[in-house]
């Protein structure tokens, strides 16, 4: 091992020699401060960084991190400037992975180009912590760009190893400022990032109203009810406490539901400053910090929230002057600004395209979300965008001090002290046992009689159905309230956000935090953070199932069989509809069922689904079959899976109705009389026939992940059928599920005792590189597709014995 390491330290300094640092444009000369820092790499890649400050640290995760993935980051960098119109063309469009959106490029440029003529960032930079970023925090991200292109000296962008990106011109150094805007795009993902499309469409009407452009509330409704079921982020976390485990130490299961493909995919790290910090697990691209993730004594994880972090404001515009708005009866102007972005023609020359876009007191005005013009612009109304976490970027702070953080009591202390979470829960546990729930994050203060007093016509709408209030702009009482305890105005206190600490546990499944322990359900908070006495999707129910099944009769749980939970496949829907679809599949008339286009042989179905075992397992007989009926059926209810409601109150679906005193159980039952019921079975029967599926086809050579020319079977299910281990495909007629676009990506479980090492196992089920020439593009994802795990390193003794090479970098 000291061989290797002299080994490496020799190469580093003549890496050195052969390109002396060069300053950075807009940022810190690159001599201006000392690096030195050591990469060690064990199995699958993973880094474990060991510096002695802050900005060495961010130094040397920025060059590990580059060496797997600095393609996909670098054309992040290159969305983040507003210049995807500049090198890929204004027409092209990409998908915001983070929420499963496609944006188009130019509408995208736009939307960054204004932060940037508004100097929005450097204006929060500007702030003292903690409403702007830690000392320690700024030295970090300079140490990052440091490393970031250190790496890129060191190889040269001509030699760069992925050739997804080798010598092109949209990679180049970075600057602070690019860091910063990469950190302000993930802080918006749940807000203004819904709505790109909406800020760009938004202009003043010309003339006379367009026809069309009245609305109905109750189809605005339904339409946002349906966008945010689909977002695509999600997360499944447990919290064991003292009284939960054989050991009557914590755990921790975390199980993200994060994109496998762009840039919010996660990167497994080991991060430590002898005496002060030695924190491990995944953070997002681009981001310095653990965000999922454990100390020697903490363990924590994440779930999207069911909160919303934007308000829409419906503005009264002044007659004959629609960029102009009333408040409180007198006029006040918008704010236009002329933005500018670069364009790539077609004969390869850049033009100039320009849009004026236009603001308010309350935010951007917009007219669409989710692609759906539903806030149109018409002489008498118009409608701007409250983005609660447009003025946050302290949650850089939160993860800083979270790194170092030691019990479930600190947790819940940094939480409290820097209100930065932008759109997550927080599942927390620790040595002592001690679990903890908390949903303090970055939400509107809409308390419930702000939200009934001043909503508008469409509020009044939205707010009971979904909870989403649509406030009166018209007057200045019906601004976001302010809490004495909030450090940011117009946010709701942490002393008015939920919070539990139990013994046994607590879980969140992207419902809201109601049921984080059915035993003792929290109320009393504002519809805006999410709703109570209301169905939950199906993975919070087989969740909470498990965890009793496990601790019925005084059981426990070990290290081993949490992991055993999260990796079972159990399918909820088939746990509670199966043998109901196998007796009516049974009963139809001459063996032929009614598709939507035209009667299907029923065949062998009925056989399939009654051997399947209810798992969505590699080799589960039926399990395709069932899911098409199941997905086909969920989809065609009005009510949402996920963060702003559930399924469940459809009678054509279930027979037995929602009872809140048994919402883990209901409802239940399949409704076979149901015309809805009949018609999802034969178009599942009919997706298997038109794939050339037998009806008692597994997963395994159906659902896979393409490495190359490689095929990965992956197991697991949907989480809107009740898949613990959330996995989605789009179904692609006559191929099955050939390509995973969300799911369980960085799953951690830790476990603590009485050893300064915890006892943990990981996964990061797509692998640790993006690029495909790396050893680590897919050998996890056959770890994954196998149910098997890693046992990362923690203590410095076994990083060391565990060490494949080690890389001493210095500047």
């Amino acid at each position: 091992m000291r061989k290797l390491f002299l080994l490496s330290a020799v190469f580093s300094l003549a890496a050195c020699n052969r390109s002396a640092p060069a300053p950075v444009a807009g940022g810190n000369p690159a001599s201006a401060i000392p690096y030195s820092v050591e990469i060690t790499r064990t199995e699958f890649g993973i880094p474990h960084i060991k510096a002695a400050n802050f900005p060495s640290l961010a130094y040397g995760y920025a060059y590990a991190f580059a060496q797997d993935n600095l393609c996909v980051i670098a054309d992040s960098y290159v969305t983040v400037n507003g210049q995807r119109s500049r090198f890929f063309g204004p027409d092209a469009s990409y998908v915001f992975q983070g929420n499963g959106l496609t944006v188009n490029n130019l509408r995208s440029d736009f939307f960054f180009q204004q932060i940037i003529d508004e100097g929005r960032i450097e204006a929060l930079l500007a702030q003292p912590p903690p409403a702007g970023p830690h000392p320690e925090v700024k030295q970090a991200v300079s140490g990052y760009v440091a490393g970031y292109n250190r790496y890129l000296r060191d190889v040269g962008i001509a030699n760069l190893p992925d050739a997804t990106c080798r010598g092109q011109p949209w990679v180049r150094p970075i600057t602070e400022i690019d860091a910063y805007r990469r950190f302000y795009q993930l802080a918006l993902l749940a807000s203004s990032g819904v709505a790109f499309d909406g800020m760009f469409e938004a202009q003043p009407p010309a003339g006379a109203p367009t026809p069309g452009a009245a609305y109905s509330p109750a189809a605005v409704t339904e339409h946002l009810r349906k966008g945010f079921a689909e977002l695509a982020i999600g997360s499944n976390a447990i919290a064991l406490g003292k009284a939960a485990t054989a050991n009557g130490h914590g755990m921790l299961l975390g199980n993200p539901h994060f994109p496998w493909e762009g840039s919010e995919r996660f990167y497994q790290v080991h991060l430590i400053i002898p005496g002060r910090v030695n924190v491990a697990g995944a953070s997002l691209f681009g981001a310095p910090l653990v965000l999922v993730g454990h100390t020697e004594s903490l363990a924590w994880s994440h779930t999207v929230s069911a909160a919303y972090r934007f308000t829409p404001f419906e503005l009264t515009l002044v007659p004959g002057t629609p960029t102009s708005y009333l408040v409180d009866g007198q006029p006040e102007a918008m704010t236009a600004r002329e933005v500018s972005v670069q364009a790539l023609k077609p004969d390869g020359t850049l033009e100039t395209r320009t849009r004026t876009l236009y603001s308010t007191r309350y935010g951007p005005m917009f007219s669409s979300i989710f692609g759906l013009p539903i806030f149109p612009w018409t002489p008498a109304r118009a409608f701007a965008l409250g983005d609660a976490n447009a003025a946050n970027f302290r949650y850089l702070n939160h993860f800083f001090e979270m790194n170092q953080a030691k019990t479930s009591d600190e947790a819940l202390a940094v939480l409290e002290r820097t209100q930065g979470i932008p759109w997550v829960n927080t599942i927390v546990s620790d040595r002592a046992g001690k679990a903890l729930y908390a949903d303090i994050s970055v939400v509107p203060n809409v308390p419930d009689t702000l939200a009934r007093t001043c909503g508008t016509e469409l509020g009044q709408a939205t707010f009971p159905a979904i909870g989403l209030p649509v406030l009166d702009g018209s007057r200045s009482s019906c601004a976001w309230a302010r809490d004495a305890d909030a450090v940011q105005a117009g946010t709701i206190g942490p002393a008015n956000m939920p919070r539990l600490f139990r013994d046994d546990y607590v879980i969140n499944s992207n419902d809201s935090y109601w049921l984080s322990n059915p035993e003792q359900p929290l109320t009393g908070f504002a519809r805006i953070i999410g709703n109570v006495n209301a169905p939950r999707n199906l993975r919070t129910r087989i969740g909470i199932r498990m965890i009793r099944e496990q601790l019925a009769d005084g059981g426990k749980f070990t290290r081993q069989q949490l992991q055993d939970l999260v990796f079972n496949n159990r399918n909820y829907a088939g746990e509670i509809w199966r043998d109901m679809l196998v007796t009516m599949c049974r009963a139809y008339p001459g063996g032929t069922a009614m598709s939507s286009s035209g009667p299907v042989s029923v065949g062998g179905a009925c056989d399939a689904l009654a051997a399947w075992d209810l798992r969505d397992d590699l080799d589960s007989g039926g399990a395709v079959l069932f899911r098409r009926f199941a997905s086909r059926l969920l989809g065609t209810q009005s009510l949402p899976q996920g963060s702003q409601g559930s399924q469940g109150l459809d009678p054509l679906i279930y027979l037995t109705p929602f009872n809140p005193v048994d919402a883990v159980n209901t409802p239940g039952g399949l409704n076979v009389l149901s015309p809805l019921v009949h018609q999802s079975f034969g178009d599942a029967l009919a997706d298997l026939n038109g794939a050339d599926l037998p009806f008692d086809a597994p997963l395994r050579g159906v659902q896979f992940e393409k490495r190359g020319d490689e095929e990965i079977p992956i197991h697991g299910g949907p989480g809107t059928v009740g898949v613990f281990n959330a996995i989605s495909a789009n179904w692609v007629p006559g191929e099955g599920y050939p390509d995973i676009r969300h799911g369980s990506s960085y799953v951690q479980v830790v476990s603590f005792d009485d050893s300064a090492c915890p006892d943990v196992r990981t996964i990061l089920t797509y692998s640790q590189s993006t690029n495909p020439a790396s050893p680590h593009y897919a050998d996890q994802s056959r770890l994954f597709s196998n149910k098997q795990w890693v046992q990362p390193p923690f203590c410095e003794a076994d990083v060391m014995a565990a060490a494949q090479s080690s890389l001493l970098l210095t500047e």
